[in-house]
Parts: structure tokens; C-alpha cells; sequence
């Protein structure tokens, strides 16, 4: 991890409401990521985690605010930052190979035929599928499907990989592996990464910083948590590890308290003092919140 090499700025995200103000999801939020680091985003659904990947992708509009990759502002979706997400979303038309050379014809228009199949076929042998190329989506499994989609991914030989709960549809021990192939991708690919997820045991194995968000809407981060392990990482030496269990007991504790700050919220004229602080990230005033209620009862 040698420079500053993602910049989230001041980043917001709202949608228009017809009835006041902008519905704002992500508030203010800011980010620093070093070339080749692993981020994990977690916290409670709701809280704009999917929403800060699909910005940093450029398939979701920034409201205000800015992200830049490699010192370049980004203004819409690049192969530099390439997806995975959690439906696998092949052609089912398509093979394997197919799907992967789908997008590396986009992305290298000049290079020879030769060139794009050498290409696809090294993607798609890095996940595990050399022998694999010619199925087609119905005769893969579900793990099967999201190495394609991994293939599919590191075939553009993008800058940042960003992973949107890529292994929720899959069971435990298919999700150890993809783990597992994709930590290997992108230590030998150097690629910086960043991965949505609510597992908080995934997110301490894979990760060299863990974002943890507050509650949505007005999210921002609440708390950054340091990994300090070395890569390449053991699974079974660090499920051994007690930082393992310190980590994951810390993770988990934020996510309770964050659960219950926001029923909290619901509940907020009968616990108005409890986790005031916390109430007021949540409404810009809440004594407006007040007059509505009384001017209703009136």
C-alpha cells in the first residue's frame, strides 16, 4: 500500500422527494483508500453501503461531492473499476466463454483475436474453470456462475475491484472458496478493493480496514476498524488467532448498538434523551419532528 490512491470527498447521495426536502441516503461522507488495500463496507441494510460502491463504480449519479481514482475525477463507469455482484447476471445464451469475451471486446477493440482469447481463457483458469469455458449458465452451479462473474471482472484488468456481497447467494463452504480465489486475484493483480458485505466474519478475514457505517438515512461512517494481519492470511491459523475473536466481538458490538440507536429513532418521543447525539444525525431538526406530531393531535 504505497500511495493515496481512492479519494471519496464530502460524498452525498440524494433522491428527490415531492414532499419536502431530498431524501438524503449517504451524508457527507469521506474516504481514503491506498493502492492494493482491501476495504470492507458494513452495517445494517438501509445504510447506503451498496450506494457508495455503485458511486465509486459510476453507475449511480453523486449528488454532491467527489471520488477520485488514480488522481482522475470519475464522471460515469470505466473498465478502471470493474463490478461483481451478487447475481452472477450472465447471458444465458452465452457460455462461459462468451460472457467473459462479451466485455474484453469492449474493452480492447485493438487488440488481435488471438490476444482477447488468450485473455479470457487466463480469467476465467484463474477462478477455476479451465475446464469450464464451453458450459453454459445452466449447466454451472451457483458458485460456478460467480467465477464467471469474477472471470468476467479481472478480465478488464481494472484498477479496483468492487465487490457487492458477492458470495450471499452461496452456501458456507462454496463462499470460503471464492474467499479464498478472490484474495489470491487480487494479491497477484495488486488491485485495490473494496467489498459490501453484512458477514462480519468475512469482512475480518478479508479486509485490511473495516468501514463501519451509522444508520441511513444521513449515513456517513461511524467507525474504522484496522486489520493487522499479513497477507497472505491462513484461515485456519487466523480463526485460531485471538485478534479474530476481538475483532468480530468489536464489529459485532457497533452493529448492536447501531440496531438499537435506530428503534430508538422510532421510538423517539418516548426515548427523545436517550442517544440524543446519535437521534440528531438522523433528522436536520428534530423539534420539527415535534410539530408535525402535535399539529396532528391538534
Amino acid at each position: 500500500m504505497s500511495q493515496r490512491y481512492v479519494e471519496i470527498s464530502n460524498l452525498v447521495k440524494a433522491y428527490p422527494n415531492p414532499f419536502g426536502d431530498d431524501f438524503r441516503v449517504v451524508e457527507g461522507l469521506n474516504l481514503n483508500m491506498f493502492q492494493g488495500e482491501f476495504v470492507s463496507l458494513i452495517g445494517h441494510s438501509g445504510c447506503g453501503k451498496s450506494t457508495v460502491l455503485t458511486m465509486l463504480a459510476g453507475l449511480n449519479e453523486i449528488s454532491e461531492g467527489g471520488i477520485i481514482v488514480d488522481n482522475k475525477e470519475i464522471d460515469g463507469p470505466g473498465p478502471d473499476r470493474a463490478v461483481v455482484f451478487q447475481a452472477p447476471c450472465l447471458m444465458p445464451w452465452m457460455n462461459a466463454f462468451d460472457n467473459v469475451m462479451l466485455g474484453v471486446k469492449n474493452v480492447y477493440p485493438h487488440a488481435t483475436p488471438e490476444e482477447r482469447k488468450q485473455i479470457v481463457e487466463y480469467s476465467l483458469a484463474r477462478v477455476g474453470l479451465k475446464d469450464s469455458m464451453k458450459k453454459f449458465p445452466r449447466e454451472l452451479s451457483g458458485g460456478m456462475q460467480q467465477r464467471v462473474g469474477i472471470a468476467r471482472a479481472i478480465a478488464l484488468k481494472p484498477k479496483v475491484l468492487l465487490l457487492d456481497e458477492p458470495f450471499g447467494r452461496l452456501d458456507s463452504l462454496t463462499r470460503m472458496e471464492l474467499q479464498d480465489v478472490i484474495l489470491d486475484i487480487v494479491a497477484q493483480e495488486k488491485l485495490t478493493s473494496m467489498i459490501v458485505t453484512h458477514d462480519v466474519d468475512e469482512a475480518v478475514f478479508m479486509s485490511d480496514r473495516v468501514i463501519m457505517m451509522t444508520n441511513g438515512p444521513l449515513a456517513r461512517i461511524g467507525e474504522v476498524m484496522n486489520i493487522h494481519w499479513e497477507r497472505p492470511r491462513d484461515r485456519e491459523e487466523i480463526f485460531a488467532d485471538p485478534k479474530f475473536f476481538e475483532y468480530r466481538e468489536h464489529l459485532l458490538s457497533f452493529l448492536e448498538q447501531r440496531a438499537h440507536l435506530k428503534s430508538d429513532f422510532h421510538d423517539f418521543e418516548d426515548n427523545r434523551q436517550h442517544g440524543k447525539d446519535n437521534l440528531l444525525s438522523f433528522v436536520k431538526n428534530p423539534m420539527e419532528l415535534y410539530g408535525a406530531e402535535n399539529s396532528h393531535k391538534a
